[in-house]
């Protein structure tokens, strides 16, 4: 997994645009639409969990939940953008990640903002 696969974030072709921001320079909001969000919970496998305990002995970055939380933050991305485009939005404003414990078996990650309509100025 190289340093790319350790990102996230929006693909430059999405016809949704996710900002963390309250406005977008040269854009006008015609419609607030509403709250969006994305949500996913993921287990970590046995696997990661012993190489994860393992690990922790001797210090350093755990790789495996590295990667699953980076894949678990771009689905639950993923399902904002659908949300947003299902509702008519071309935008989501002050987007925002919310990540917490699912009962001690899982990693919850919601991805929320505010589904909008933008024009250009």
């Amino acid at each position: 997994m190289g340093i790319e696969d350790y990102g996230g974030g929006q693909v430059p072709q999405s016809d949704v645009l996710v900002v963390t921001t309250n406005d977008v320079p040269g854009f006008q909001v015609q419609e607030v639409i509403g709250e969006v969000f994305g949500l996913t919970v993921r287990s970590r496998h046995l696997g990661s969990q012993i190489g994860a305990g393992l690990k922790s002995m001797i210090g350093g970055e755990l790789k495996g939940l590295t990667k699953t939380l980076v894949e678990t933050r771009n689905q639950a991305m993923q399902r904002l953008t659908e949300q947003a485009r299902s509702r008519g939005a071309n935008a989501v404003l002050m987007f925002r990640f919310d990540v917490s414990e699912a009962a001690d078996v899982g990693t919850e990650v919601c991805a929320y903002g505010t589904a909008v309509v933008l024009a250009r100025t």
